[in-house]
């Protein structure tokens, strides 16, 4: 496996719409290998193609599946790899969280999200797949799924800051 490079703003692959995969060929699964290398090492909890220069439809995120917002560490972590990725349902509620990105590296941003979603899309061997996600999985997906068309957290962002030092918090 490969460590990726992960672009940073104003490179303007950030700023794209991604493209549909339509092929899932060896190239892709070595991506997508690449990509979640990259992710954990990063470290963070999800990473879009875009974000290492690919203008595709493409994330990958990994995240303790739990209710807690801050679950404890040691926490089994789901991988989920989605190929297409769409919102397809939405929460009323929403909620104001924290968020940063390691293509926005120094800055993190109170964000408001949708609590709960359902998405669907391919997995990566191109078989349609629909998860349910609720709390900071769902705020990572929908953060993932941003970047896709285009979006970085501080477009969304009510406030941006940079954080104190010591101040950790979960990077996409």
């Amino acid at each position: 496996m490969s460590l990726l490079d992960i672009v940073s703003l104003p490179d303007p692959v950030l700023r794209r719409k991604a493209r549909k995969v339509t092929v899932f060929d060896k190239e892709l699964q070595t991506l997508i290998d690449n990509m979640i290398h990259t992710m954990r090492e990063a470290p963070g909890v999800g990473l879009a193609a875009p974000q290492v220069g690919e203008s595709i439809r493409l994330v990958v995120v990994e995240y303790p599946d739990t209710d807690d917002d801050e679950p404890d560490e040691d926490a089994p972590k789901k991988l989920y790899v989605m190929v297409n990725p769409e919102i397809v349902e939405t929460s009323e509620d929403k909620e104001l969280g924290v968020e940063g990105c390691l293509s926005v590296p120094g800055l993190v941003g109170e964000v408001e999200r949708h609590t709960r979603i359902v998405v669907k899309g391919l997995n990566r061997q191109g078989k349609p797949m629909k998860v349910k996600v609720k709390g900071w999985m769902a705020r990572i997906f929908q953060h993932e799924i941003d970047h896709l068309d285009g979006i970085v957290f501080p477009d969304r962002a009510t406030r941006v800051w940079q954080p104190r030092e010591g101040e950790e918090l979960p990077l996409d």
